[in-house]
């Protein structure tokens, strides 16, 4: 057997689109890769800075108590669109439970889905996550209805800006989202 045929440019190219090809199909594969290629969300500034005017938003808790989001208004809040379903979803959880983990004293979260409790519960039991969850039972703030992506996610300040907005799977435990939190916390 001639090594030098089985490993040749043809050969190894067409391995390496047969992995690739299962990374994409294979959905924990996949969410490992999107998780791999997750950075750190960009920090607005300036002008691009936006700002919540009006805080009523009335949530109700799937594992937590309901809530008007007004009761957040004056702290440092993360709020995140997300579903069970969703491949980036699923990829940037396990971040955003340490992120969770490390600020859930020092920061409100807000975590929103349209799934029902038993599906989120499931989905829970088996990863091993305990934020918040909620479900919308009015309009968001105007801000997070400027996409129907998820996830979407935005990070505000104690004035409502919104600092961090962000379609997409992140790094939400990166150091610069970290170093932004522990500036905002002290204000």
């Amino acid at each position: 057997m001639d090594l030098k045929r089985i490993f040749n440019k043809k050969n190894i190219s067409n391995i390496v689109f047969v992995i690739a090809i299962a990374v994409l199909i294979y959905p924990p594969s996949r969410e490992w890769a999107m998780r791999q290629i997750a950075f750190a969300p960009s920090i607005e500034k300036g002008e691009d800075i936006e700002r919540i005017e009006d805080y009523n938003w009335q949530l109700n808790g799937l594992n937590t108590e309901s809530i008007n989001f007004n009761e957040f208004e004056n702290n440092v809040v993360f709020v995140n669109f997300w579903a069970t379903w969703c491949p980036p979803c699923r990829a940037e959880l396990p971040m955003i439970q340490e992120f969770y983990n490390d600020y859930k004293d020092k920061v409100k979260f807000v975590f929103v889905t349209t799934e029902n409790w038993n599906t989120v519960e499931n989905f829970f039991t088996e990863k091993g996550y305990n934020f918040p969850v909620y479900n919308s039972q009015s309009l968001p703030p105007q801000n997070f209805t400027e996409t129907n992506s998820i996830p979407a996610s935005y990070l505000m300040d104690k004035n409502g800006n919104i600092l961090i907005k962000k379609v997409g799977a992140a790094n939400w435990n990166s150091n610069r989202v970290k170093n932004l939190l522990d500036k905002l916390i002290s204000e």
